[in-house]
C-alpha cells in the first residue's frame, strides 16, 4: 500500500462509469496483441448436433438431483443438453457453468417460445438479433451451440467471473443478475459431468480458435506461462489482454486468486480502500495495492496481512527470475519496505492497482523487471 499525493477530486464521480469498461473492452476485442487467438471459426452445427446426440445416448442414465430446481424434470433434460454441447465444441468445464447459470436467469432452463419482443428459447435469443430463425433457437443444441460461440469470441472469457462472462454475451439489461445463479450452476456442472459419454463420436469440425481448456505451452513467448509479456503489446487500461489465460496447471487457489482480481479490473484505485467492494459507490470500498492481493487470497481462503510492510514476509521467497503464477511481486521503496505490490498471473504478465488516479489493470513483468525488489510464494 502507498499513498500518491495529488488531487482526487473527480475520481470519485467517474468510478461507477468505469463498471462496464472491462466487458465492452473485451467484447469489442480492443486489447491490442500480436499472440491473439484470432477471430472464432464457424462451427460446423450438424457436427455439433450429431456428437451432442452421442454424448447424451452414450452417457448414464442416471437421475440428476440437485436442490434449488422448481420443476427438474423439465430443466435437468435441458440443462443436460447444454452441458453436452459444451462438451461436443472442447469447452471448459468454466464455460459450462457460465453457460447454465444464464439458462437459468433467461428462461428458468425452460425452452420457452415466448419473451421480451422475439426473445425465445432457453437463452431468450432474438431472431431479429442473428441468433437463428425462430425453429433454430427453440432447438436446444442450436441454441446452446450459438451460446458458446458468443462466448468463444469475448477474448480473455474464462478469465472474467461468470457474471461478467454471461453479460459479455448477452448484453442484457440487468448485467448483476447472473450473479445469484452461479452456485446453482455449479452443482449442476458437477451433477451432470459424470452422466455425459466422454467418447460421442467424432469431434466436430473445426471448433472456434481457443476453445478447448488446455494448460498452456510452457515454452518462451508472450501467449505462455512464460515470457515477461512483451508479445501482448499494448494492453490498455483495465483489460485482459487477447489470447492470456488464467494457467490451468498452477494450483486451485492460485487460479481462485487471479481471477478474483481479474474481476476488479477497471475499477478506480484508492489509497487505503479495502478492497471488499471495488465496483459500489463508496471510494473506499475500492482497492489499493495491497488491499488487491489481500483480498484476492482471501477469496481462495488464503489469510495474508494488510500492507506491503508485511506481505513482503509472507510465504516464502521466490526468485524474480522463475516466478509463477500466484507471486506477489514488490516493488518501490526498499526490499525490507516495498511501497508496491502486484501478483503475477503467468504469460508474463502482473495484476495491480497501480496509484491514485489509475485503475487496476495489467502490466507486462518486462515493463517491472528493472525494479523487483522481492517476491514471495504464498502458496
Amino acid at each position: 500500500m502507498k499513498k500518491t499525493t495529488g488531487a482526487v477530486v473527480g475520481l470519485f464521480a467517474s468510478g461507477p462509469l468505469l463498471l462496464a469498461v472491462p466487458i465492452l473492452a473485451i467484447g469489442a476485442g480492443t486489447a491490442s496483441a500480436s499472440c491473439s487467438t484470432g477471430d472464432a471459426q464457424s462451427v460446423d452445427t450438424a457436427a455439433v448436433a450429431s456428437q451432442v446426440k452421442a454424448i447424451l445416448d452414450g452417457g448414464d442414465k442416471g437421475a440428476v438431483s440437485v436442490p434449488g430446481l422448481d420443476d427438474p424434470a423439465d430443466q435437468v433434460p435441458n440443462a443436460k443438453t447444454i452441458q453436452a454441447t459444451g462438451v461436443a465444441m472442447h469447452i471448459p468445464a468454466r464455460g459450462q457453468v457460465v453457460a447454465l447459470a444464464t439458462a437459468l436467469q433467461e428462461s428458468g432452463l425452460r425452452n420457452l417460445t415466448y419473451g421480451d419482443r422475439d426473445s425465445l428459447g432457453l437463452f431468450q435469443q432474438r431472431p431479429s438479433q442473428g441468433w437463428g430463425t425462430a425453429n433454430e433457437i427453440l432447438d436446444p443444441v442450436h441454441s446452446s451451440t450459438k451460446f458458446y460461440e458468443g462466448l468463444q469470441k469475448v477474448s480473455g472469457w474464462q478469465s472474467l467471473s461468470v457474471t461478467q462472462a454471461a453479460q459479455a454475451v448477452q448484453r442484457s439489461g440487468f448485467p448483476e443478475a447472473y450473479a445469484k445463479w452461479e452456485p446453482l450452476a455449479t452443482a449442476l456442472q458437477k451433477a451432470i459431468e459424470p452422466l455425459l459419454s466422454k467418447t460421442g463420436g467424432a469431434s466436430p469440425s473445426p471448433s472456434p480458435s481457443g476453445s478447448a481448456g488446455t494448460p498452456a505451452s510452457t515454452t518462451a513467448g508472450g501467449c505462455t506461462t512464460g515470457g515477461d509479456g512483451t508479445d501482448f503489446g499494448t494492453i490498455p487500461a483495465g483489460a485482459v489482454p487477447a489470447g492470456y489465460k488464467i494457467p490451468a496447471d498452477a494450483p486451485a487457489k492460485v487460479q481462485t486468486a487471479i481471477r478474483w482480481a481479474l474481476g476488479q479490473l477497471n475499477t478506480a484505485y484508492q489509497w487505503g480502500g479495502s478492497c471488499t467492494d471495488s465496483h459500489g459507490p463508496d471510494p473506499m470500498g475500492r482497492c489499493d495495492c495491497s488491499s488487491l492481493m489481500q483480498q484476492a487470497y482471501k477469496a481462495a481462503g488464503v489469510t495474508l496481512t494488510r500492507t506491503t510492510y508485511t506481505q513482503v514476509k509472507e510465504g516464502k521467497a521466490a526468485s524474480a527470475d522463475a516466478l509463477q503464477p500466484g507471486d506477489l511481486v514488490f516493488t518501490e521503496g526498499t526490499a525490507d519496505v516495498p511501497e508496491h505490490v502486484g501478483m503475477f498471473i503467468g504469460q508474463g504478465l502482473i495484476i495491480n492497482a497501480p496509484h491514485t488516479g489509475d485503475v487496476v489493470r495489467i502490466a507486462t513483468l518486462a515493463s517491472w523487471k528493472s525494479q523487483i525488489l522481492a517476491a514471495r510464494r504464498v502458496v
